[in-house]
């Protein structure tokens, strides 16, 4: 299987997985496949930068015997202890004996938890260095970026970050390359990357960000872990993890999301989409059992806000809204405007289930729930499109 030259003397020999379609147990779906990405630099000594999933070792050490015999290998860094990038480790150092493992302090306990021991293990910090014979990396530790023992590898002479699980996308394709894809889908995939794994790390993305610029970190490449590798403009997924951080990018977008019983609670949520497209906003409307929770997150991401609606159930919201208000519980995106809607039959608790979700969310409810009792009225549905006009106004 082909190597791939990224700059002299580095290769990327990961894997390409065409097949999955679901990350993180089933929390995240992969339309598109992913890649798990491995990096070999050639010096007058040898570095393995990452691993790949377990299963796909055999496509890696293929790879890797294309450029190199795998033996010669003197150093196996592990920037994240995550399965999916150090699956492959063990079966690493079992064929490469004189390979020393590189790692932070805190993968140390995690590795040995996930794997046998008995490894000779380097660790290393902020600001440490490995020189391979004239060709330097450097290591800046990255805590909860997204495991608490994440790490940068920074190869000095070539400018060229590998930063692991950051500004990646999960996008299985056979160029190695962003300028090389399809625009949309690479940017859609780097948002629902953020949206569904990075969110709730907001505050430390926006913290480690800032503190490579006052590092004067030059960059001409990034190489994640998991799909293509920026080499235009590398900075630009940059400044986007910084604005999704600080969630200043935002479209004319407000999301609708719902599910419904005998249709109430549809009918509602098209008499409020109509009121937001009169105020200029564009709704996306999403039957929740018609659509994917993390596609609705990688929307939320850079819309304006968010309305939930459901029937009430046994006091409660249908089960299916269920998934959509953990994600906000979990990911926690902070200041997304948002409000609750809903119909019943005489109880009426769904919209308090949604809402109290989006302020543990730490959303900003910015309108009481609109709520009506068995099937809307004319003069309820004129009221529906006025609540979302109202809404519109208070995200503009």
């Amino acid at each position: 299987m082909r190597a791939v030259e990224v700059v002299k003397d580095v290769y990327w020999v990961g894997a390409i997985d065409y097949d999955v379609r679901n990350f993180h147990g089933y929390s995240y779906t992969t339309h598109h496949g992913t890649t798990y990405n491995a990096y070999l630099v050639i010096g007058e000594k040898i570095a393995l930068v990452d691993a790949v999933l377990g299963s796909f070792s055999e496509e890696m050490f293929s790879r890797i015997s294309e450029i190199i015999n795998p033996e010669k290998i003197d150093y196996m860094i592990s920037n994240h202890t995550e399965m999916d990038h150090s699956g492959a480790v063990p079966d690493v150092l079992k064929r490469m004996k004189k390979a020393k493992l590189v790692c932070t302090p805190r993968a140390v306990d995690e590795l040995k938890k996930h794997y046998p021991d008995g490894w000779d293990i380097q660790t290393v910090k902020t600001g440490d260095e490995i020189d391979l014979g004239g060709k330097t990396l450097r290591f800046y530790e990255a805590p909860m970026l997204h495991w608490p023992e994440s790490m940068f590898t920074y190869y000095v002479e070539e400018e060229l970050l590998m930063p692991n699980d950051a500004f990646g996308q999960h996008y299985a394709t056979e160029r190695r390359f962003a300028d090389e894809v399809d625009q949309n889908i690479l940017w859609r995939e780097a948002e629902k990357y953020y949206a569904n794994i990075l969110w709730p790390l907001s505050s430390m993305v926006q913290r480690k960000i800032e503190e490579v610029v006052k590092l004067g970190l030059p960059i001409k490449i990034i190489a994640p872990s998991h799909g293509l590798i920026w080499r235009e403009n590398p900075l630009e997924i940059v400044m986007r993890y910084l604005a999704w951080a600080k969630g200043e990018r935002t479209s004319d977008k407000v999301i609708i999301t719902w599910d419904t019983m005998w249709q109430s609670t549809t009918k509602l949520a098209r008499a409020i989409a109509e009121g937001i497209d009169h105020e200029g906003l564009t709704p996306l409307l999403r039957l929740i059992p018609h659509s994917d929770r993390s596609d609705i997150m990688a929307d939320l991401l850079e819309a304006k806000g968010i309305l939930v609606g459901s029937s009430t159930l046994h006091n409660d919201i249908l089960p299916t809204v269920a998934p959509v208000l953990s994600d906000f519980e979990v990911l926690k995106p902070k200041g997304k405007k948002a409000a609750a809607f809903g119909s019943y039959g005489w109880g009426g608790g769904s919209v308090k289930k949604i809402q109290k979700s989006m302020e543990e969310g730490k959303m900003e409810v910015v309108m009481e729930p609109f709520t009506v009792k068995w099937v809307p009225t004319e003069d309820e549905l004129k009221a529906a499109y006025e609540f979302g006009r109202a809404f519109a106004k208070a995200v503009k």
